[in-house]
């Protein structure tokens, strides 16, 4: 057992509604058999943090009552499970914020991420919401914490929720060594995306977005060349083998068909606002294009552990900012500029 006890109350970073975004002190959880305490360590910010925060709803998730934010987080267990399962008391660890349950939702079992019965940290999808992880002790099962190799700093390791989100959408795009690589979208996720296509071994990536700051992350991170999102005729010209669109913006969709070579796959990982789209959709018929969507991600998380861990995935210039956890409206501030800003994360004492 761990030297250090149970904490009886946290200080965790709270939306109560719309513009309203509040630190404030909760008591930890009761937690179950298969249940450890996590002492969180950073927590990246997410744009559906920001959406919560801005909007009151990420999409179709609505705040109905106050919600603790964040699900891009990682720290050091304290308290293990009282089971006997999961890591250690010592053992740093990362989150995989889903939970799986059952549904009558039909979905490939090889694809739980996409199941009707799947939950996420930090989400108003279900009433009573789901508590996010951006408190100082958070209370989990086992079965969401994965273990860190200790040459992996805790700092890195914020990222590995959105790098598996990319690595997702990168797997989706399918075999993309010695292809030319488009993504629409250079913040954080786009980004990672361009890491994660370098390390999968694409042969030219082109990062189109409307602001210098994130093309300027995209090339420090793999991307061979860059384009601002007015540039049309170029992005029309680059006709890539796989584009990755990553903004959520029709206009970004449209940019994405009209980048893509005969017979290319897109793949949408930007969520598009609910509703109907003025997409030219016509162009992904007359050019044979395949259309694939990518939603969040599954067991992908292994696989950015070890390529973080060995050196293959190199993400670090994505963070441009660090916030204390009593400042924490200051990092949605920040976080929310893309001109100014990448992954943002919060630290937590």
């Amino acid at each position: 057992m761990s030297s250090e006890s149970s904490p009886a109350s946290v200080r965790a970073l709270v939306a109560h509604a719309t513009e309203d975004v509040r630190v404030e002190d909760l008591p930890l959880p009761t937690r179950a058999d298969d249940e450890a305490v996590i002492r969180v360590a950073f927590g990246g910010i997410c744009g559906s943090d920001l959406h919560y925060w801005k909007h009151g709803a990420a999409g179709q998730s609505i705040l109905r009552e106050p919600m603790v934010l964040g699900h891009e987080v990682v720290g050091t267990v304290v308290v293990p499970a009282r089971d006997g399962s999961g890591p250690a008391a010592g053992t740093p660890v990362a989150v995989h914020p889903a939970r799986y349950a059952e549904s009558p939702v039909r979905f490939p079992a090889d694809r739980p991420n996409i199941s009707g019965g799947v939950s996420y940290l930090g989400s108003a999808a279900r009433l009573p919401h789901t508590a996010g992880g951006f408190a100082d002790h958070i209370v989990l099962p086992t079965g969401m914490l994965r273990a860190l190799p200790p040459q992996l700093s805790l700092r890195t390791a914020a990222l590995i929720e959105p790098s598996s989100v990319a690595w997702h959408a990168v797997n989706r795009a399918g075999d993309v060594a010695g292809k030319r690589v488009l993504v629409i979208g250079a913040g954080p996720i786009g980004a990672l995306i361009i890491a994660v296509a370098r390390a999968r071994g694409a042969a030219e990536i082109v990062a189109v977005d409307l602001h210098e700051q994130p093309l300027r992350i995209a090339a420090s991170v793999g991307a061979t060349r860059t384009i601002l999102a007015g540039e049309a005729e170029q992005i029309a010209a680059v006709d890539a083998d796989i584009v990755l669109e990553s903004s959520g913006n029709p206009r970004g969709l449209a940019s994405a068909l009209s980048g893509a070579t005969r017979g290319g796959r897109v793949v949408m990982v930007g969520l598009l606002p609910d509703g109907n789209q003025p997409v030219p959709i016509a162009t992904a018929i007359t050019r044979e294009l395949d259309l694939v969507g990518s939603f969040r991600f599954h067991d992908e998380i292994d696989a950015v552990i070890a390529a973080l861990a060995d050196g293959t995935l190199s993400v670090d210039p994505v963070i441009t900012h660090e916030f204390d956890l009593e400042d924490g409206l200051a990092a949605l501030g920040m976080a929310i500029d893309p001109t100014a800003s990448g992954k943002v994360l919060l630290r937590f004492p």
